[in-house]
């Protein structure tokens, strides 16, 4: 096995682990980081989405308990119906808009300067929906994701389909665009954390069926690198992410996508680095 690749898999997942959870685009973040690192082949892109897998243990792991009780609780518990019903709700939008835009979306959008162009634009909603929660506090009205009803579910779920445009970023779509629908900083994390259970897998078993004709048995020390070091690196984001949100904004993510894309565009525009998809 080809140790420079075993590395290039392991910084992947690294890449995807510290990106995933955080509203910054973990697509975006894997597709630069792959131009840079000439691993950008279609089979590296079915690899970019099979270690989300990763990503999805690590919440499960950290959540473990909050899922379990709802998983034993489902026959009898309206508590925990109710949180199931609102994570399948939230998930049907993407995952029955990326069923059919798949091809779509993969083929036309992976590329540099959508990526950059989203980083930007995102970045500037971060601070403007930031802006606004700070100066009327009482736009919250949810501050637990236990108090989500069904309808802020299903709203959640519909904004979470924007970041099937590379950049947006799945968690900074559902986690700002709860805090505009009124979920608290908290709560719209939360949320995200396990709206990211069933999307993630989602998009993981559609890639790998879609794409198993690239996948060979050799690949699976390459895929399992990544998949261990997107689980370690997420499982330490999700622990940070959720005390870290308790008492800070966004701000600084916004600011960070906006310098990023901005040199992202400049170094393509000038022919500093050519990126690839």
């Amino acid at each position: 096995m080809d140790t420079l690749l075993l590395m290039k898999a392991a910084l992947m997942g690294v890449v995807e682990g510290l990106t995933e959870f955080l509203p910054i685009s973990s697509t975006g973040h894997l597709i630069l980081v792959g131009s840079l690192l000439n691993f950008h082949d279609e089979k590296a892109k079915v690899f970019d989405i099979a270690i989300q897998s990763g990503a999805i243990l690590a919440v499960i792991v950290y959540y473990w308990q909050r899922i379990w009780g709802t998983v034993a609780g489902i026959a009898s518990v309206q508590q925990s119906q109710r949180f199931a019903l609102n994570v399948v709700i939230g998930f049907l939008p993407a995952g029955l808009i990326g069923y059919f835009a798949y091809s779509l979306v993969s083929k036309a959008l992976f590329n540099a300067y959508v990526v950059a162009t989203t980083f930007i634009l995102g970045g500037l909603i971060i601070l403007w929906v930031e802006r606004r929660q700070a100066r009327n506090p009482s736009v919250v009205r949810v501050h637990s994701i236990d108090e989500m009803t069904q309808l802020d579910a299903l709203k959640v779920g519909l904004v979470q389909c924007f970041a099937m445009f590379p950049g947006t970023s799945r968690s900074g779509a559902t986690i700002i665009g709860g805090m505009l629908l009124g979920l608290s900083r908290t709560a719209a994390t939360e949320f995200s954390f396990f709206l990211a259970i069933p999307t993630l897998v989602g998009a993981t078993v559609l890639a790998l069926y879609k794409q198993s004709g690239l996948l060979r048995f050799t690949d699976l020390p390459i895929f399992s690198v990544g998949f261990l070091f997107a689980f370690a690196s997420a499982l330490f984001v999700v622990h940070w992410l959720i005390r870290y949100v308790s008492t800070h904004t966004f701000v600084v993510f916004a600011w960070y996508r906006i310098i990023f894309g901005l040199i992202v565009l400049l170094t393509a525009w000038s022919g500093l680095v050519e990126w690839k998809s």
